[in-house]
């Protein structure tokens, strides 16, 4: 990070709840205008994933879980493609997409010195500049002096309905009901934490990708972002 700890240019924040398409929109539209991408919601799968399998309890064993955090090797790397993680040396960008470590990633995002490590880390990648950045309180809190900013939502029905195509493709068999409920809960989760909880940034353009393509909403973020 910069020494007066400011972002650099051409920075793009865009956040949203769990499958509202902040992914793949934030990925195509650093593909338009030449810029790096980082998902961040791939760093605390990343933790909620050491966790899982160290059977460390985010609401029992939170400091357990921040020494684990401390000590383990974590290494994020920022691809064309998309975000990279390695945990203790393995490739874990696979493994993280997992609907079990979808179900309990909000759990492990609530835990603050977790959030802390991770905001910090976030920030350094922001650093230079040149970077679209996506999660959940990018615009808030990770980089609020972000030149653009985006808020990315649909209907729960159809955030549900896109996780069901996306995990039908990767060979996972889950109900539209099932995983309506697990949005739900994720939205309860993310918006009530105490620390950084998701929440419109009051200068973030908001849209509503119910009814749109994804075509149509990269359009309309790299008309808005313009010039940077």
């Amino acid at each position: 990070m910069r020494e007066d700890g400011a972002i650099g240019r051409g920075v793009i924040a865009i956040d949203g709840p769990a499958g509202a398409g902040k992914s793949t929109v934030a990925k195509r539209v650093a593909d338009s205008l030449g810029l790096a991408y980082v998902d961040t919601g791939a760093m605390y799968r990343g933790i909620t994933l050491l966790g899982m399998r160290s059977g460390i309890s985010p609401e029992k064993d939170e400091k357990k879980l921040a020494e684990l955090v401390r000590t383990a090797e974590l290494k994020f790397e920022a691809r064309p493609e998309g975000l990279w993680v390695y945990l203790n040396g393995e490739d874990v960008t696979r493994a993280i997409r997992q609907p079990e470590v979808s179900r309990q990633v909000s759990y492990y995002a609530r835990v603050p010195s977790v959030r802390q490590l991770l905001t910090s880390l976030q920030r350094e990648l922001a650093a230079a500049g040149g970077i679209v950045m996506e999660g959940r309180d990018i615009g808030t809190v990770v980089l609020p002096d972000a030149d653009k900013k985006f808020f990315i939502t649909a209907s729960v029905l159809e955030r549900a309905r896109r996780r069901q195509r996306d995990l039908v493709q990767q060979g996972y068999r889950v109900t539209l009901e099932d995983l309506v409920r697990e949005i739900e809960e994720r939205d309860r989760l993310d918006s009530s934490r105490a620390m950084a909880p998701l929440c419109v940034a009051p200068d973030a353009v908001v849209i509503d990708t119910s009814n749109l393509t994804v075509d149509e909403v990269v359009a309309r973020i790299v008309a808005e972002v313009g010039v940077l």
